[in-house]
């Protein structure tokens, strides 16, 4: 495999990982109801063996359905949310073409997943987040710098070969 093709593997896992991040964030209502029906089901171990994270996620679906009811706009938050992250995939169509001229957009992200690390400590420190849920958040940032660190290692590999 050529290293432009390695680079662009890189690159479509990062927005693949994105865009399903990003269309993630519309059906809070259903995905958490999923989620807290799993935690509950008959086979799952998961009342007994974690019950501070069944009760966490039972809390979490309860608040968003209850403000989904109560004040539906305020899901036009996380609409947003959802939105930016499809635009942020977008923005590395440019990357994917020409590597080596916009590296500038891998640095960009490598710095967003970074900046993830401090927002959760100190954002869910604030929101009352729990230590295990913040490390799940924290685990965005650290999963999504892996591609972009090879992207941007192989980024640097073309940008040293002589143009032809």
């Amino acid at each position: 495999m050529g290293t432009v093709t390695r680079v662009r593997f890189w690159l479509v896992l990062f927005v693949v990982g994105l865009v399903v991040s990003g269309v993630t964030a519309f059906p809070l209502e259903a995905e958490t109801r999923l989620l807290a029906r799993m935690l509950h089901a008959g086979w799952s171990p998961a009342p007994e063996q974690l019950p501070s994270l069944v009760s966490w996620v039972d809390r979490v679906h309860e608040g968003v359905a209850r403000t989904n009811r109560d004040y539906p706009f305020m899901a036009y938050g996380t609409d947003w949310l959802a939105f930016a992250h499809l635009v942020i995939a977008i923005a590395f169509w440019g990357p994917i073409r020409d590597p080596v001229r916009n590296v500038w957009v891998v640095q960009f992200g490598m710095i967003a997943c970074a900046a993830v690390v401090p927002l959760a400590l100190i954002a869910g420190a604030v929101r009352g987040i729990p230590w295990g849920w913040r490390l799940i958040d924290i685990s965005f940032g650290v999963v999504g710098i892996v591609p972009l660190l090879f992207a941007h290692r192989g980024i640097r590999e073309l940008s040293r070969q002589p143009t032809a």
